[in-house]
């Protein structure tokens, strides 16, 4: 039987991309929708206050975060996709989240070796899954666009530079090579040029 080819399906190579999530009444409407669950709230959370690939939050180990205060600082041995060590510091957001999953029934059931986010079994989650959590969390409150596990990543990066954070700032943390990329990235380029044509001389 032939198969039959999806015109929408990527080329082999070529990214597919995602949305940030651009306005904090979603960001809270997704966190009330996860109010009783812990872990997805952790993971949400982390996800959106770290410029973490879905891939190098799946790395933290219950050992690394347990018993943290805010701000302090773990390390990404080897990113997945750089191969490079990280530091990074986890703000009383994550802090928080983490200690209520950790304190939830599931939690404690985690050793300190164990993967912070793991699933029924006790294995770790793939980024398939967590792709799959962030469509179904943004469709459940109703947002607009194409929305992955890399849209965690991208409304940390976005919500940054609105509150001020400077593009060559952003463009070391994403290790973006220029300022047009780090820009075309967050999606916010197009709205920044609109800006332009917005004052009347």
């Amino acid at each position: 039987m032939k198969k039959i080819k999806n015109p929408n399906h990527p080329k082999k190579g070529s990214t597919i991309r995602v949305d940030p999530i651009k306005y904090k009444k979603d960001i809270k409407s997704i966190k009330v929708l996860l109010a009783n669950k812990p872990m997805d709230l952790a993971l949400f959370t982390i996800g959106i206050n770290t410029n973490l690939r879905a891939s190098d939050i799946l790395q933290i180990k219950v050992k690394q975060v347990k018993n943290l205060k805010p701000m302090d600082e773990i390390i990404i041995a080897k990113e997945k996709k750089t191969g490079k060590r990280r530091k990074i510091n986890l703000n009383k957001a994550c802090i928080d989240v983490i200690g209520g999953w950790l304190a939830s029934d599931a939690g404690k059931k985690l050793h300190d070796s164990d993967f912070l986010f793991t699933g029924k079994r006790g294995t770790v989650i793939g980024v398939p899954a967590v792709n799959l959590k962030v469509k179904r969390w943004c469709a459940a409150v109703r947002l607009k666009g194409n929305f992955g596990s890399h849209t965690l990543r991208k409304t940390f990066g976005y919500h940054k530079r609105l509150a001020g954070v400077d593009i060559p700032t952003l463009m070391v943390c994403f290790n973006h090579s220029n300022q047009k990329q780090t820009l075309d990235y967050l999606c916010i380029q197009p709205d920044e040029i609109k800006n332009v044509y917005e004052g009347v001389v």
